[in-house]
């Protein structure tokens, strides 16, 4: 369902300056529509019920059609619920979002395919689901400002093909699964534009010209790679072989896909009626029309069963996906609205993903950004192309996946942005063949850890007034082993170093380290912001997010607009208000107060302790209240004590 900031960003100026009044909220610049919308998203008292009450019916038929919601009715209130999400589960409203297509018929299904049928339906909104609107571990942080709200289907599809994963390893079967979903998709939006096309003839239009499709940035597929012909042969012992003939074909015809697509579905190890099944399954889902295009179904498709396997993988997961909500604070910290954006160690491309998306919210223009990448794992680079070209983002990656410290790709780069997650603490990364390398600037990094390889990587890659913001495990902010803490000094003093952020603990599925955020700017005075030298902010956010299941964690939309609006006003962001340190949260640091701590890093020392509003009523009151109600307790679990031992004496 679409959140309240997503609601927001489709109301006008004057209509957010009416909720802000209405509610008396404090916004810093009313005429910026970003702080408003901010300042709305965090007043919990800002309930929207009434003031949408208060518009004509159409304009609230409006906002549902801009949201991808249903917009029928005659009352008003009905409608209301539903932008707000009050009202449909996650199943009906994607059921009635999304085009699904009957799958082409075949023979009457096995055994096998009747056991694994109520997946399918559940998949068609058959099976209605819970109406909390969490993902199927919980995770609901596709939502939030890059997705604009969980659609429901993408839980129950992924549900549907574990179901048929039986006991092939996560790690592989992620491929069988994208690749199929990718061949479906550019299937999609081959016969979609080829159907418009058709009817265009008399007016000029040739069906078969391919750079009709090229100017429409379609791939083009031959007709034995269309997913009728998938389809038809669903049932087959041959489909492995017909899927891999596909993607042959498809990468012929294209060259911008050669060597990127799986071609593997023919081995033997490949149960083919469970293939088949998959292929049914994926057959159901409507990926390629322009309206699926629009709410971009496919990218939040492939964005959430990235983060499903990184999820299963474990510590293997984080080699290819960065959780949703640190790329989202990330890069709207960052803001990278023009200019060259790097990531050299891009993973399935997240970072690239979410930038696009934070122009397109932001009211700019996606080609005003030009996207370089390098990835050293095969399997990932393939997948970063695959992600990037369902969403029609042109990016260089390079023509092959690479070793970015002993294979740089893009040698010249001066990136304007760098955005980055590279991997924490890694050993045995070839500094011995490296130690006279020109990015060693401010001293060779040791060979027990490449953090500081990777900061300084990223230093040489930056355009005279670029920036960088990239994740580091903690440790990178007070190490001292091995002369990090000379090098760590070294950029401090040449006056590199932004702002720091420390994060809280679970964000990420492959490791329970300590992580933070590191931003530099290799100019502080460029006149785009304020004059920053000799300064840097500390940001201690390890108090913020929300547990969404046992074991992970992630920022609100609300943690991100703070952390976020914290720093932009603290570098003097046009319209980001005034900024003010905060015990316990941000301070401004003078490079002196740097150098009295050693040059350590971590907010917890510059930030101070939170203050602690005075209690009116007197320590001694307080204190007996709060023993009375220790006592309780105690007699309640006692009583809880024998209660299930008188339980349990009866099962005897």
């Amino acid at each position: 369902m679409p959140t309240k900031r997503d609601l927001l960003t489709h109301l006008t100026r004057d209509e957010l300056l009416a909720v802000a009044s209405r509610f008396e909220l404090p916004v810093s610049d009313r005429r910026v529509r970003d702080q408003l919308i901010d300042a709305i998203v965090q007043a919990r008292s800002a309930d929207l019920s009434e003031v949408l009450l208060g518009y004509p019916r159409d304009r609230l038929k409006d906002l549902c059609r801009k949201l991808g919601l249903d917009d029928h009715g005659k009352e008003k209130a009905p409608i209301v619920d539903r932008l707000l999400g009050k009202t449909a589960t996650a199943a009906a409203e994607a059921q009635r979002a999304l085009p699904f297509e009957k799958a082409a018929p075949g023979p009457k299904p096995s055994a096998a395919e009747k056991a694994n049928g109520k997946a399918a339906a559940e998949v068609n909104g058959k099976v209605a689901a819970k109406p909390n609107g969490k993902a199927a571990n919980g995770h609901g942080g596709h939502a939030a400002e890059g997705g604009g709200g969980d659609l429901g289907f993408e839980r129950k599809l992924f549900q549907a093909a574990d179901k048929l994963r039986n006991n092939m390893d996560a790690a592989e079967y992620k491929h069988v699964v994208l690749g199929l979903i990718f061949l479906k998709y550019i299937s999609d939006a081959f016969d979609d534009l080829h159907q418009r096309l058709s009817a265009q003839v008399d007016e000029g239009a040739d069906p078969e010209d391919r750079d009709e499709y090229r100017a429409e940035r379609v791939f083009w597929v031959p007709k034995e790679a269309r997913w009728a012909a998938i389809q038809a042969n669903a049932k087959q012992p041959k489909i492995g072989q017909v899927i891999d003939d596909a993607m042959v074909a498809i990468e012929r015809d294209n060259l911008s896909l050669k060597g990127v697509l799986p071609k593997n579905y023919g081995r033997p190890q490949l149960d083919k009626q469970r293939l088949g099944e998959l292929v049914d399954l994926i057959g159901t889902i409507g990926f390629g029309s322009r309206q699926s295009r629009s709410k971009d179904i496919l990218g939040r498709v492939y964005e959430y069963f990235l983060s499903e396997f990184a999820l299963a993988e474990g510590k293997k997961g984080g080699q290819f996906y960065t959780p949703g909500s640190v790329v989202r604070l990330l890069v709207k910290m960052l803001a990278p609205y023009k200019g060259r954006v790097y990531d050299p160690c891009c993973g399935s491309g997240g970072m690239f993903v979410q930038s696009e998306k934070f122009i397109e919210k932001h009211g700019g223009r996606v080609g005003d950004i030009s996207v370089y990448g390098q990835e050293s794992n095969p399997t990932t680079w393939r997948l970063a192309k695959m992600n990037l070209a369902i969403r029609g983002i042109e990016a260089n990656l390079g023509p092959e996946n690479a070793d970015t410290f002993h294979r740089d790709l893009h040698r010249d780069l001066k990136a304007d942005y760098i955005l980055a997650n590279p991997p924490f603490n890694a050993k045995d990364w070839g500094q011995e063949r490296l130690k006279e390398d020109v990015r060693w600037k401010y001293g060779t990094p040791p060979a027990s850890s490449a953090n500081f390889a990777w900061v300084q990587h990223f230093i040489h890659h930056l355009a005279p007034a670029g920036q960088a913001g990239f994740v580091l495990a903690n440790g990178s902010m007070s190490s001292n082993q091995s002369g990090e803490g000379e090098i760590r000094k070294a950029i401090i003093e040449a006056d590199l170093v932004d702002c720091m952020v420390a994060l809280p603990g679970q964000l990420f599925y492959s490791t329970q380290i300590p992580v933070c955020f590191w931003f530099l700017a290799r100019d502080k005075k460029n006149g785009r912001f304020r004059d920053r030298r000799g300064q840097i902010l500390f940001i201690d956010a390890r108090k913020l997010g929300r547990m969404i299941d046992r074991t992970q964690r992630e920022l609100t939309d609300e943690d991100v607009a703070r952390v976020a609006g914290t720093y932009h006003a603290w570098r003097g962001d046009k319209g980001a208000g005034k900024y003010e340190d905060i015990a316990g949260f941000c301070k401004n640091a003078t490079l002196d107060e740097v150098r009295a701590h050693q040059h350590v890093l971590t907010p917890g020392r510059y930030v101070g302790a939170e203050d602690v509003e005075d209690e009116e009523e007197p320590f001694e009151e307080r204190f007996s209240k709060l023993v009375a109600k220790l006592n309780e307790q105690f007699d309640e679990g006692r009583k809880l004590e024998l209660e299930i031992s008188r339980r349990l004496a009866t099962l005897r």
